[in-house]
């Protein structure tokens, strides 16, 4: 079949719908994706890409069809929304004339901002094919995370929106099972959606420590402990930071952020003010593909959440990648995604934001013998296979594919 994606983001910046385009291509489908220009999470263009061009690539054996967009900068505000809006507009423009052939279904993938469905909606009506929303961030819940009240303009109008376009897609997907009960509240009948968690591509994968890989964490002595991923507001890094700051007499503890993001600057800036900077190492953003050998060299992979309603119903896509390594994990988050850790007996979970909770928890990884830890890992890898393997969540998408295609 003929599929687009619609995507704000895409190869090369690092989002699971890469590996979606990959794996639905491997599984003979025509794949082309509408995209913008790559430049999250930094805020400015990748090298070799402009304004305009590339209009047009391929990876792995993916057509690629790129739009201009306003780049994200490195603002909270209006540079932020500049960004959103001007891929949705010139998605909807300039997207009927790049991809001029007709599709048999347009599968949307949507974190933030809904505003990415617009152009998936109307690709969609012009090649009287169906619509699939991959659902990773809840809108217009995630405007209240970010503290807009209900009330406020852009909240209703994000609401406004967002019940548009649920309401004319096919189907909605949802990355976490806390997403379905807001959804069926708002009208959206249960037949209509179905759950699809993330998985993490076939390289993440157990790796042995005494690779001959070479690893930004070589040469960092004692026990590491790994944050990896996107440095944001949503990850609570006060909450890192304020544990780290409680387990300074624990001298061969090390904390080790592999990522980019808005608040890389704060972060630095604030280990350095409270005299952190020997143990805390903000070493910046590195290619997916060596993220297993980086966690082989860590003691411990560490995920943070703020404490919010909405996060809770998520579960952070970098929870099924350390899985998968075969790592013990300590996590600061609450609802499913804490659900999932406490199942699997993969390491030790605490509340969201509680700085002293998650330096015992800290603790008691740092406490255990290294053939307690790789046992922790070892369920947590058992747990991913069980339910997050990607062979059998691209199956489950695949026949959902041909079962819609069939009956549209």
């Amino acid at each position: 079949m003929k599929l687009l994606i619609v995507s704000q983001y895409f190869w090369p910046e690092s989002f699971r719908v890469n590996d979606m385009a990959s794996g639905l291509r491997e599984r003979g489908h025509e794949v082309t994706v509408l995209t913008g220009m790559p430049n999250y999470p930094a805020g400015r263009l990748f090298p070799g890409y402009g304004w305009l061009k590339p209009s047009f690539e391929t990876h792995e054996g993916v057509r690629i069809c790129r739009v201009p967009l306003v780049t994200r900068g490195r603002s909270k505000g209006l540079r932020l929304v500049a960004n959103y809006l001007s891929f949705a507009l010139a998605a909807c423009i300039l997207g009927p004339l790049r991809c001029r052939e007709r599709f048999d279904l347009v599968l949307i993938y949507e974190p933030s901002p809904i505003t990415v469905a617009l152009p998936g909606l109307l690709m969609a009506r012009l090649s009287r094919a169906p619509a699939v929303l991959w659902i990773q961030d809840l809108w217009p819940d995630t405007l209240a995370a970010m503290g807009f009240g209900q009330r406020s303009p852009l909240y209703r109008c994000a609401a406004w929106l967002s019940g548009f376009i649920h309401r004319r897609c096919d189907r909605l997907l949802v990355q976490s099972p806390g997403f379905i009960p807001r959804l069926q509240a708002r009208g959206i009948p249960i037949a209509r959606i179905d759950w699809l968690p993330n998985w993490a591509e076939a390289f993440y994968r157990p790796v042995a420590r005494g690779t001959d890989d070479v690893t930004p964490l070589d040469g960092i002595p004692g026990f590491k402990i790994l944050f990896a991923g996107n440095i944001g507001s949503a990850q609570a890094f006060e909450t890192i930071i304020d544990a780290a700051t409680r387990l300074r007499d624990v001298t061969d503890l090390h904390w080790v952020v592999l990522g980019d993001g808005l608040m890389r600057d704060w972060v630095t800036a604030e280990a350095a003010r409270l005299g952190l900077s020997d143990r805390f190492h903000v070493l910046g953003p590195r290619p997916a593909r060596e993220m297993p050998a980086c966690f082989a060299r860590a003691d411990a992979l560490l995920v943070t959440l703020r404490a919010d309603p909405v996060f809770a119903l998520t579960i952070p896509s970098k929870v099924q990648s350390y899985l998968a390594c075969a790592r013990p994990v300590v996590a600061a988050i609450d609802g499913d995604g804490a659900e999932v850790l406490r199942d699997s007996g993969s390491g030790v979970v605490c509340a969201a934001e509680d700085g002293a909770a998650l330096a015992e928890a800290v603790l008691r990884v740092h406490r255990m013998s290294p053939a307690q830890r790789d046992a922790c890992g070892e369920r947590g890898r058992h747990y991913y296979e069980q339910h997050f393997d990607r062979d059998l969540l691209l199956g489950r998408l695949n026949a959902w594919i041909q079962q819609m295609k069939a009956s549209h």
